[in-house]
């Protein structure tokens, strides 16, 4: 099984790779929105999300994968074609400061589907999972993709990685994984993480990215 993140842009990798070189991309670009630049105190938001990709991006992705699933849709809609084939990630997080929920566009026909997940936009998460990106997701959200739109054998492509929660779950199922990371920091936080998380798996028996 292969599973691995290179530090770099993605734009450098991807325009070597054949057309659809990938069988499912679960991507999470940045929005442009400068998500985490204010009152978290910390060093991880880095003015990351100063801008959002162009249209040779998503040109590129289109064209490298079978089929795409796009967080944050409603920051592409001049990028991306009206779908039926919509999920909803429901946070579950009441009537709090952050958003309820997170659209996701994808090119797998399925229609419209909802993953509920408690999560408070980081700021409440399991104990035992750090923190490294502020935009970081659950695993068994990625988890909870794979299982129902990838088939046993796919590639998955995640051009911008962040913490790293896409790598483990296609660890953790079974999955070939390929993936960017354009900051340094960043990088070496995943792959961090992600050594520890598979030394830990060498332990303990991971169903849908838990530990039982």
């Amino acid at each position: 099984m292969t599973n691995v993140v290179h530090l770099g842009d993605c734009m450098d990798g991807m325009c070597d790779k054949p057309d659809n070189y990938y069988d499912l991309a679960i991507v999470d670009p940045p929005y442009g929105i400068g998500a985490g630049e204010f009152g978290w105190g910390d060093k991880i938001s880095k003015g990351w999300d100063s801008d959002r990709p162009k249209q040779e991006y998503f040109n590129e992705l289109f064209r490298m994968a079978r089929d795409v699933f796009i967080f944050g849709a409603n920051y592409f809609i001049d990028y991306l074609k009206p779908s039926k084939n919509i999920v909803i990630w429901d946070k579950e997080n009441g009537k709090s400061f952050a958003n309820d929920g997170e659209m996701i566009w994808t090119t797998k026909g399925t229609g419209f589907r909802i993953y509920r997940e408690f999560w408070i936009s980081n700021m409440i998460r399991p104990k035992n999972m750090p923190r490294i990106h502020p935009t970081q997701k659950p695993i068994d959200l990625y988890c909870w993709m794979l299982t129902n739109y990838a088939k046993p054998g796919d590639t998955i492509l995640d051009t911008h990685v962040g913490s790293g929660s896409s790598r483990i779950a296609c660890h953790d199922m079974g999955f070939d994984f390929e993936g960017w990371e354009i900051d340094a920091d960043y990088w070496r936080a995943q792959e961090d993480r992600y050594k520890k998380h598979i030394q830990q798996s060498e332990l303990f028996v991971f169903e849908g990215g838990r530990i039982k």
